[in-house]
């Protein structure tokens, strides 16, 4: 069920009123591509945390200003969204960064220096997704699998 800033999951009360704001719009993108209530919200909240923490105080105020997501917005349906849904999420090297992608996935949906911080990342996605993290080498061999599905 879609959710506003009036009406939404009780586990987003204690979040900062912008960082809820976000989440409650990437909450609404996740459940119009078909994910449950009960991961779209850890995902949501998580994505929403990242992006207050990396965007600049501009894009805080822009945000902050524009209206707020409501439960009847458009929003675009990612048609991979069931298969990416589930999929497994890899970290590999390429083009001198480590990078966080889901399984089949087109682009990477974080990159970084290091590979611990790629991993950092990745298990937190997995668990969000209860999926497994396929970890690789910088030449491209299976190093490791962590299972987060149970």
């Amino acid at each position: 069920m879609p959710w506003n800033v009036n009406d939404y999951p009780i586990s987003m009360k204690n979040l900062d009123p912008l960082i809820r704001k976000k989440a409650i719009d990437i909450g609404n993108a996740l459940l119009n591509d078909g994910y449950p209530d009960d991961r779209a919200i850890p995902i949501a909240t998580s994505q929403a945390e990242k992006w207050y923490k990396d965007a600049s105080d501009s894009e805080k105020k822009e945000f902050q200003q524009a209206k707020a997501p409501q439960k009847t917005d458009s929003h675009t349906r990612n048609k991979n969204a069931k298969k990416l849904m589930n999929a497994d999420v890899e970290v590999k090297y390429k083009e001198d960064q480590w990078q966080v992608i889901s399984e089949g996935a087109n682009q990477a949906s974080d990159l970084f220096d290091t590979k611990e911080k790629a991993l950092e990342r990745a298990k937190e996605i997995a668990k969000n997704k209860e999926a497994s993290v396929k970890i690789y080498k910088q030449d491209g061999q299976l190093q490791q699998t962590f299972d987060y599905s149970e």
